[in-house]
């Protein structure tokens, strides 16, 4: 009877029908419970599902011809790697490949369209044309294999050189460095590849093989042990620098391009080093290196050199003859010319003497007096300590102090600079002074243009406060470079504690421009006066749009006039140039303010680059549609008013560069769904045509039915939007499921391109039938969560009357802030039906006095003045810390929440995770945290990338699309299985 009925439970077998497909499921021996029974049903209905759902997929892109993109994509897709544009605009390069594999080098003839492609390697490199565009070279690194061992050898580089006239291509094996000698380009320059040292080992010198080619004649010349050299902006002139083993032969050569003489200019037994032109390249400096036997860094001295030619002018300083150079210091770096050639500027630095160790400390007094005749019955003198102590170890201690300026941690952090001070000096040759213009007490100083000034910069008084709340100040000095006297100028400049107020110097070196207290002021150095430069301008240069705690920020400035007479602002939206004299300013746009317009930077395109705007010549400058989104491209002429509108359109451009000698412009043009392809332009900017084109595959893949705007009102009833990234198979009428992508304001990035990323929000949602909301978020003082909340919610509301949105299926993710004003949602509202956070803030108590171990200074700078946007310490403001800390509402949570939060993140730490982590656990809320060992904010290693990016996928497909929850959020993955687990993982 029992055999019976155990062939009959063999047997028994039940047909289910589920999606079309029917599911035998049998009955085994022995006897299972219902429960278990019914998991392995509902086990293998999950996977009945998920094959029904991947047919489904496979049958939606049979129909329409496009596959979904997949994380196997993004490492396929292509990326523009530098562009270069021949000087007469005929002819047009670039260099285009994915992460991994060899890359593809593109010479275009932009007249006829005609292409010619070449391996570009691995990686970047050289694109170089020559100034008479009759060359082009390239440089090319060769390709890594795949699964290569570490340590493999890989060929050496090479310089590929291609004549225009006729398409010849030279390669040169082994070479690196090139360079065309200026305007001449009779020659071609490129450095020999040198195999490095072997471990451990120092290399003997720095010089290595040179090679000059004729270009006319292809041959070659090699010039041996070249440590540096440069070429004037003519091409007449070639500098060789000679570092060859143990010095034999050392010195600075100068070779006549025309007739091939070589000038021995200097030699000696030293180093030379810091090649460096004046800006016309008619003089130049190097430095002299040599040992000095008492000091552990080597002596340097100065060598100018001008009036080139076989036997040049030169002028030497060595800080050895000067009684004036401070004591125990020495020259660093490299020096240069003054303007009119009358003096050295160079930084000076401490030295220290071989052998020389940091004084003891001194002995600690004690109130108890010891008689060392004393025999130990009254306090007898304290011989060697046993334990340890007698073997000469040291305590591993820091010392944090409450006066300290700047936190242990940051000390650290900083030790490497703080240890090499560098102060600037100058040496007047003809005067024969030396003047130290950067002392302990003002270490930021410099000389400004033509160097009748200097200007130093104090922050010192400020900074011990600065790293408690932010707020840092700055004082100005004027300095005379010939005396070194110092005069205050400037008092009390606010900024945030990342970097001290700015004192920008004019072109021709008499004035400097500062802003405070609301208005922008110009300093002139001569008359030793201010003058307030924008109070009868008519217009507000304070940022309004700024919601930090920061009094009266300003907006930006976009420098000089050339001849000093103006500096050029923008009040937000129009650029308006404005008189140093102070008796007001002209709008050279006009119509920004009133047209919701921003103009930003000026450019013009200059062969040879010089301090200051030319108002003399055209100028151009970005133009961004605030409420529009629309993008553009603009030409000033400074003697009329208004810009002259070149590019202008629902796209986001990006202006390159102009050839030298023609009016052609190369410009990048994206959208959402277009790559930010290169044009080519003549100055109309009209008719441009496209001259690359990096993925052409995209067309073969599902991606995205392109963007809308929303618009709602947020924080005080302020007018925001948001981009909304459609679907690919979007139908108007139909609604999708949503992933809000949140930080602080992001509808500006509606035009931009997302390639598929590991570790983005973007094409791949797209592409997958998911819509993605980018929202607007602005803030009110001590309220940053809840300032959140109130402009989240209206705008999911606004994308939800778009009828885009399914209201019933939104998802909510964001990363640092992003992550912490997601933890903060989900405790105001259960509108989402699942988040993620990364790296969240969640105890803004805790967080104000923890450390930002990435720099090593506490947070409360960044609560204070930065992005917490308080207004002062939690024991003032208790109740608003408490207000808008996630774990203090935790109890609130209904909605299923994923972090990622890693041990070693250095801007928010580890316990801010573990904390709400185990805060929501504790009150059983639905919530798992993934944390990748030994990774910092964020994630670094391809392989967690790559994990993240798919239980990202899982969680959301989970949450939104119905799909099964994948077993590390439906049931946790015990340690011991950890393993196991990894190895099951479905792969990109």
């Amino acid at each position: 009877m029992f055999r019976s009925m155990f062939l009959l439970r063999r047997g028994l077998a039940a047909l289910v029908l589920v999606g079309g497909f029917v599911a035998v499921i049998r009955a085994e021996d022995p006897p299972k419970t219902r429960e278990q029974q019914a998991a392995e049903i509902e086990k293998q209905i999950a996977e009945l599902k998920k094959k029904l759902d991947d047919l489904k997929a496979k049958s939606a892109s049979t129909g329409t011809g496009k596959k979904p993109l997949t994380l196997a994509e993004a490492e396929t897709w292509r990326s523009v790697r530098g562009v270069a544009l021949s000087p007469d605009g005929k002819w047009f390069a670039h260099r285009v490949g994915a992460n991994e594999g060899e890359a593809d080098l593109i010479l275009r003839n932009t007249a006829d369209g005609k292409e010619t492609k070449f391996s570009g390697g691995q990686g970047f490199g050289a694109l170089l044309f020559s100034l008479d565009s009759k060359w082009f070279a390239f440089t090319y690194a060769s390709v890594t294999p795949k699964g290569a061992a570490p340590g493999t050898t890989r060929p050496k580089a090479k310089v590929v050189l291609v004549n225009l006239a006729n398409g010849e291509k030279t390669e040169i094996e082994g070479a690196a460095s090139l360079r065309f000698n200026g305007e001449a380009a009779t020659h071609i320059v490129f450095r020999k590849v040198t195999d490095p040292p072997g471990p451990g080992a120092a290399p003997a010198h720095s010089g290595s093989d040179l090679v000059l080619r004729e270009l006319a004649t292809g041959t070659d010349l090699v010039l041996g042990n070249v440590a540096d050299f440069e070429f004037d902006k003519a091409g007449a002139w070639l500098i060789t620098v000679i570092d060859a083993a143990g010095q034999l032969g050392n010195g600075v050569h100068l070779r006549d391009m025309k007739t091939g003489a070589v000038h021995l200019i200097e030699s000696g037994k030293a180093a030379y080093r810091g090649l460096s032109w004046n800006e016309d390249t008619t003089a130049f400096t190097v430095t002299k290196v040599t040992d000095d036997p008492g000091y552990e860094a080597k002596w340097i001295s100065v060598i100018g050199f001008t009036d080139l030619g076989a036997k040049p002018t030169k002028t030497t300083y060595d800080p050895k003859d000067d009684k004036d150079f401070p004591k125990d210091m020495g020259i660093t770096g490299s020096a240069s010319w003054t303007d009119a050639l009358d003096g050295f500027s160079f930084n000076i630095t401490a030295r220290k003497k071989k052998g020389e160790v940091a004084p003891a400390p001194k002995e600690m007094k004690t109130e108890a007096k010891v008689d060392p005749k004393d025999d130990g019955k009254k306090g007898k003198k304290a011989g060697p300590t046993t334990g340890g102590a007698s073997d000469g170890a040291k305590p591993d201690l820091v010392v944090w102090h409450w006066k300290d300026d700047r936190l242990q941690p940051m000390q650290e952090k900083q030790a490497g600079t703080d240890r090499v001070v560098n102060y600037s000096a100058v040496y007047w040759t003809k005067d024969k002074k030396f003047v130290r213009l950067a002392t302990d007490e003002l270490k930021q100083a410099g000389l400004v243009a033509k160097q009748k000034y200097a200007i130093g910069r104090d922050s010192k008084p400020y900074e011990y406060m600065s790293y408690l709340n932010g707020k840092l100040y700055t004082d100005v000095y004027v300095i005379d470079p010939k005396t070194g006297t110092k005069t205050k100028a400037a008092e009390k400049l606010a900024s945030l504690f990342f970097g001290g107020a700015s004192a920008s110097p004019s072109p021709v070196g008499t004035h400097f421009l500062y802003y405070k207290d609301g208005h922008y002021h110009v300093y002139d150095m001569t008359a030793g006066k201010g003058t307030n430069v924008t109070e009868k301008v008519g217009t507000s240069f304070v940022d309004t749009d700024d919601d930090h705690n920061f009094d009266k920020p300003a907006t930006p400035a976009f420098g000089w006039s050339r001849d000093g007479k103006f500096v050029l602002l923008s009040d937000g939206w129009d650029i308006w140039r404005v008189s140093v004299d102070g008796s007001g300013g002209t709008s050279l746009t006009e119509n920004g303010k009133k047209d919701g317009i921003r103009y930003r930077g000026l450019n013009q395109f200059e062969a040879e680059p010089k301090p200051g705007v030319d108002l003399t010549r055209p100028v151009y400058t970005a133009m961004y549609g605030e409420w529009t989104k629309k993008d553009g491209f603009a030409r000033i002429d400074p003697s009329k008013p208004g810009a002259n509108v070149l590019l202008w359109g629902d796209c986001a451009y990006g202006v390159q560069a102009k050839a030298r000698k023609a009016d052609t412009f190369v410009f990048s043009r994206q959208t959402s769904v277009d790559y930010p392809d290169f044009y080519i332009a003549d100055a109309t900017f009209k008719n441009a045509k496209k001259v690359t084109d990096a993925n052409p595959q995209q067309k073969d893949y599902k991606w995205s039915a392109g963007t809308k705007l929303i618009e709602y009102k947020g924080v005080g009833g302020m007018k925001l939007q948001g981009a909304l990234f459609l679907p690919a198979d979007y139908e108007p009428g139909k609604k999708y499921p949503t992933i809000v992508y949140i930080y602080e304001k992001l509808s500006q990035n509606m035009h931009r391109y997302q390639p598929p990323s590991a570790g983005a929000i973007g094409s791949i949602y797209t592409s997958a039938g998911y819509a993605v909301l980018m929202p607007d978020i602005t803030y009110r003082l001590n309220d940053p969560g809840v300032s959140a909340a109130e402009c989240i919610l209206p705008a999911l509301d606004a994308a939800v009357a778009s009828g885009v949105v399914d209201g019933d299926k939104i998802a909510l993710h964001g990363h640092s802030w992003g992550g912490y004003q997601t933890a903060f949602m989900v405790t105001q509202t259960n509108r989402f039906k699942c988040a993620i956070a990364g790296a969240a803030l969640t105890d803004l108590v805790s967080m104000y006095s923890s450390v930002y171990w990435n720099v090593g200074m506490a947070n409360q700078p960044i609560f204070e003045s930065s992005q917490g946007r308080f207004t002062a310490g939690y024991w003032d403001l208790q109740e608003a810390y408490i207000r808008n800390s996630p774990v203090y509402h935790a109890k609130n949570v209904n909605t299923p929440l994923l972090l990622l939060h890693n041990d070693k993140d250095g801007a928010v730490d580890f316990t801010q995770g573990v904390e709400y982590y185990n805060t929501l656990r504790r009150l059983q809320k639905p919530v798992v945290m993934l944390q990748y060992r030994g990774e910092n904010h964020g994630l670094v290693k391809p392989e967690n990338r790559t994990d993240y990016a798919i239980r990202m996928r899982e969680f959301f497909d989970h949450h939104l699309m119905g799909k099964p929850a994948p077993d590390w959020w439906a049931e946790g993955v015990p340690h011991l299985k950890m393993e196991d687990h990894l190895k099951a993982r479905p792969k990109p």
